[in-house]
C-alpha cells in the first residue's frame, strides 16, 4: 500500500508542472520551431530546476545562507560572465546582519527583493546599498545591517514585502571572473532576532520546499512573458539588430537600481556579421554579453562571448567596434555566436555619470568585413 504523505502530493504536483512545462514552455506556443529550439529548452529547464533546488527547497528565513545564484554551468534570468551573485531569504519580522568581502570588485551592491516569497520571481526591489555607500576597511571588508532599528550607515530596512536579498560582485578582468574561484566572495548572513533552533524536517516542512521549487521553476518558465509579449521593460527591444537607449530599470524585479541596460535580439545569416560602434560610457563597470533566447549566457568558458572594457581594443579616438559573427574574422573585438543565428545581446552599464551613448549596430557581408569593409 502506498503511503501517503504531503511531500507525495507535493512531489505529484510538481511531476505535473514539468509535464506542464514540456508542453507548453517548450514548443510551438514560445516561437520554438526545430529539434535544436526544444532541446535548448529543456537544457534551461534543467538548468532552472538545479537553480530552484539550490535556492530554494530548504531554505529559513530565521537561519539564512547565502548561496551563489548562476555559476558558469548553471546559467538562468540573464546571467553574466563578469559578475558573482548571491542571494538569501529574508522576512520582515527578523534583523540581519551581513559581512562580506569587495574581493576586488569594481563594483558591489546588496538589493532588498520583494515578493520573492515561497520561490516566486521578485516583483521589484525595494531597496539598494551600494559600495560608494557603504563604510568599507582597508581590506574591503564590511558589515551591514538589515531590519530592526535605524542605524547610521551600512543599514537596510525591511519593508512588508521583503524576501529576499542579493548580492552582486562585478568585476573587469581580461578573463570572466564568473569562472574564477579565486574571485568567488566570502559573504555571511547571520539572523539576529531568531529566538529557537530550526526544527528538524518534517513531512510538511518537506512539502513546502518542494513547492517552492515548484513556484519557482513556474516563475522562470510558463509565467516568464514571451519576448514578443509587449510586457517588456522600455530598456529591451524586439526589434532585430536595433539597442534602445540605455536605461535604469526602475524597481523592475532582478534588476539593480544603479544600472542602465538596453538589450536587443541579434538575427544573422551564416555568411553576415553584426558591426557594433559606439563609446563606453564613464561609469564603474560596462560589459556587454550575448545570451540565448533562453536569457542564458552562451559558453564564456571557452569562447568570448562577452566584453567588459578592460577586454576590449578601441579604436583611435576612443570608441569601439564589436564584431558578432559566427566564425572569426580575424579582427578585434570578435563575439562569438557559437554558430546561431538569433539570440540576445545584453549591455550593462553601472553607476553611468553624464549620458550613456546608444550602440549602432549594421549587418554586412563577413567576406566585405574581412576584406576591410
Amino acid at each position: 500500500m502506498t503511503i501517503e504523505t504531503e511531500s507525495r502530493r507535493a512531489l505529484r504536483e510538481f511531476i505535473a508542472l514539468l509535464q506542464e512545462v514540456d508542453e507548453h514552455w517548450c514548443g510551438e506556443e514560445r516561437n520554438l520551431n526545430s529539434e535544436q529550439d526544444v532541446a535548448g529548452s529543456h537544457r534551461a529547464l534543467m538548468h532552472v530546476i538545479e537553480a530552484s533546488l539550490v535556492g530554494y527547497f530548504e531554505q529559513d528565513a530565521s537561519n539564512p545562507d547565502f548561496r551563489r545564484i548562476v555559476t558558469p554551468g548553471r546559467k538562468l534570468t540573464g546571467d553574466n560572465s563578469d559578475a558573482i551573485y548571491f542571494d538569501a531569504p529574508l522576512s520582515p519580522e527578523h534583523s540581519y546582519v551581513i559581512n562580506g568581502t569587495m574581493q576586488g570588485a569594481v563594483y558591489f551592491s546588496l538589493t532588498i527583493e520583494e515578493g520573492a516569497a515561497e520561490g516566486h520571481m521578485a516583483k521589484k526591489t525595494a531597496g539598494v546599498i551600494n559600495d560608494a555607500d557603504l563604510e568599507i576597511d582597508s581590506n574591503g571588508d564590511f558589515t551591514v545591517y538589515l531590519g530592526g532599528e535605524s542605524r547610521p550607515g551600512n543599514w537596510l530596512p525591511l519593508g512588508e514585502g521583503a524576501s529576499r536579498v542579493t548580492t552582486r560582485h562585478y568585476f573587469e578582468h581580461p578573463e570572466p571572473a564568473a569562472m574564477d574561484p579565486r574571485l568567488e566572495p566570502r559573504m555571511r548572513i547571520e539572523c539576529l532576532s531568531r529566538t529557537a533552533v530550526p526544527q528538524p524536517p518534517t513531512d510538511s516542512s518537506i512539502a513546502a520546499g518542494i513547492r517552492r521549487v515548484s513556484n519557482a521553476v513556474r516563475s522562470r518558465t510558463l509565467d516568464m512573458p514571451a519576448l514578443a509579449s509587449g510586457e517588456l521593460p522600455n530598456f529591451m527591444s524586439i526589434t532585430p539588430n536595433e539597442f534602445p537607449p540605455p536605461q535604469t530599470p526602475g524597481d523592475f524585479g532582478l534588476a539593480a537600481f544603479d544600472a542602465h541596460y538596453s538589450m536587443a535580439p541579434f538575427f544573422i545569416g551564416d555568411d553576415e556579421a553584426l558591426v557594433i560602434t559606439g563609446r563606453w560610457p564613464e561609469c564603474r563597470f560596462g560589459n556587454v554579453c550575448l545570451w540565448n533566447r533562453f536569457q542564458q549566457t552562451l559558453d564564456y568558458t571557452t569562447r568570448t562571448v562577452s566584453l567588459n572594457r578592460e577586454q576590449t581594443a578601441l579604436e583611435t579616438d576612443g570608441s569601439f567596434r564589436l564584431i558578432l559573427a559566427h566564425e572569426d574574422p580575424g579582427l578585434p573585438n570578435w563575439l562569438d555566436t557559437e554558430g546561431n543565428p538569433f539570440g540576445l545581446v545584453f549591455w550593462r552599464f553601472f553607476l553611468v555619470e553624464g549620458e550613456a551613448d546608444t550602440p549602432q549596430a549594421r549587418v554586412v557581408k563577413l567576406a566585405d568585413l574581412r576584406q576591410g569593409g
